[in-house]
């Protein structure tokens, strides 16, 4: 996350304006509440931090500011789940003190006690963030960031602040930020990613006290619109069982959508440098929407499965200006990621997690059919997943694809255009669109498709979630209607399409308790 002195002093401004309700007036069932996606109770939150599993509990810290709706002094929010679906909220974990806000980083278990943290049976929970000096930001300096430790002896429910921080001290780098830590098991040390402004530091440590910069990189290789921020850094299995690495570089302005947004490289790790095996002017995509940043990886699902989750808003653009009252943002469903040969190279792929079917309550078929116009799907619920397959060797279309909207005929359009090769998601008529000049578009992702094609939403209160073809390539867009998107359509223009197989269905809200809330 990327602030200057200016920004932070409008944003007081507003923050004066945009007090958040008491713990007892929370109301999950609020306008435009998230139902199935993760959100704070109040207040406004942004990067996902500090992701873990431990003892069977998975782990989510987040950047949050409990007295606005508007960013403000950093501390690191936290929740738990027993399955990355149903969360529970905790204290907050981590507060600003006087060497800083306390920004962005990663939580590692400390199994083995390299730390010497440990006090008790298991070890450590071990916290590497960021220290932000606001003192410093005030006066011009620019080696206002540094990193920092805080441990915890009772699975992450208290945490104590290692008292020889700063543990890597500025020596003069701007954007100094976001430490994403793991356990090497090759070279038998911990390992910390480290966004550096235009590029990646990569340092090592025996113990998580005592860092060593090891190598440099990206100052030449992919996006560079703006500063690189929250790196993730791990192996990935590829479909043929060949493990490669994989670098999750977070740019919080200049992606491909605009404003912020997440590009990755993959290459060969040895525990020291990092090796990009594709051109330095490739650019990959997590995701072609405008609403996925900072995501992130769990340290220690047992199973090798790689999870990932992202903030769902776009920082550079409107973030702090959505038009949510009690709280700001959401985070993405958790996706697992995979890693493909294609005719490109290697590229990751996303799927939402098998846990979410527990979420199913109503299913509807849609029957095969070839259609053309629109297809009105009967449903009664405003969140819910759906799965079409298209036959594109007998559809004439030249677009076809699925639009949610309401009785007042605001809409979001999700699509594919034959000719042009794309996939895109329409917002330009939403509901409210005044908040920012940048949020009424339309977002396009390149797909040359085969004869098959397959879409997979994932539909809540004010987004949409778009996984191509087993993940291939994925679009996250958040909206704001006036009136619920209650009303869903498939369309065909210019021709007849013709769907294979459609499978919907309504989902729970995962806030049941809190739904008891009221206004």
């Amino acid at each position: 996350m990327k602030i200057n002195i200016l920004f932070v002093l409008s944003l007081l401004v507003i923050a004066s304006c945009n007090k958040v309700p008491p713990a007892n007036q929370i109301n999950y069932k609020e306008q435009h509440r998230p139902q199935f996606h993760f959100s704070p109770e109040k207040g406004w939150m942004n990067d996902p931090n500090g992701l873990v599993y431990f003892k069977n509990t998975y782990h989510l810290f987040y950047q949050y500011f409990p007295d606005s709706t508007v960013w403000g002094p950093m501390h690191w929010g936290h929740a738990v789940s027993k399955d990355l679906v149903h969360w529970k909220h905790l204290p907050i974990a981590l507060y600003p003190d006087s060497l800083g806000y306390i920004f962005s980083g990663s939580v590692v278990a400390d199994k083995n006690n390299a730390s010497g943290f440990q006090n008790g049976n298991d070890g450590p929970l071990v916290a590497i963030f960021t220290y932000h000096d606001m003192k410093k930001e005030k006066v011009g300096r620019i080696d206002r960031e540094s990193q920092a430790i805080a441990y915890s002896n009772d699975e992450g429910n208290s945490w104590t602040k290692y008292t020889g921080n700063p543990v890597i001290k500025n020596k003069g780098d701007q954007d100094f930020r976001d430490p994403k830590v793991f356990w090497h098991e090759a070279s038998s040390r911990w390992i910390m990613p480290l966004a550096v402004h235009d590029h990646l530091e990569i340092y090592s440590s025996p113990n998580l006290i005592s860092w060593v910069k090891e190598s440099e990189f990206g100052s030449a290789d992919g996006a560079h619109g703006g500063a690189w921020e929250c790196p993730d850094l791990f192996p990935l299995k590829t479909n043929e069982g060949i493990e490669k690495w994989v670098l999750i570089q977070n740019i919080d302005r200049g992606s491909i959508s605009g404003g912020s947004g997440t590009q990755y490289f993959v290459g060969d790790f040895n525990g020291k440098t990092f090796v990009n095996e594709n051109s330095p002017k490739t650019i990959l995509w997590i995701d072609y929407g405008a609403d996925n940043y900072a995501g992130v990886t769990w340290f220690g699902i047992p199973d090798s499965r790689r999870i990932f989750i992202g903030w769902m808003s776009n920082w550079d653009d409107y973030a702090t200006r959505v038009p949510t009252k009690n709280w700001r943002s959401a985070m993405t469903i958790p996706r697992e990621l995979g890693l493909i040969k294609t005719d490109e190279g290697l590229r990751i792929t996303q799927r939402p997690i098998k846990e979410l079917a527990q979420l199913w309550e109503k299913k509807i078929d849609i029957s095969a059919q070839a259609f053309k116009d629109s297809l009105v799907i009967p449903n009664q619920s405003i969140q819910k997943e759906i799965e079409l397959q298209f036959d594109l060797s007998q559809s004439t279309a030249s677009t076809f694809g699925v639009i949610i909207g309401n009785k007042i005929k605001e809409k979001v359009i999700i699509g594919y255009d034959k000719a042009k090769h794309e996939v895109f998601i329409d917002r330009t008529k939403s509901g409210k669109i005044d908040f920012s000049k940048k949020f009424a578009r339309k977002h396009t992702a390149p797909y040359r498709a085969a004869n098959l094609l397959k879409l997979h939403l994932f539909i809540d209160a004010a987004s949409v979630e778009l996984f191509v073809d087993e993940g291939q390539i994925v679009m996250t867009e958040i909206f704001f209607p006036n009136e619920d998107f209650s009303n869903l359509t498939l369309f065909s223009s210019g021709g007849s399409s013709s769907l294979l197989k459609g499978e919907l269905y309504e989902l729970k809200s995962i806030w049941a308790m809190q739904n008891q809330g009221t206004n």
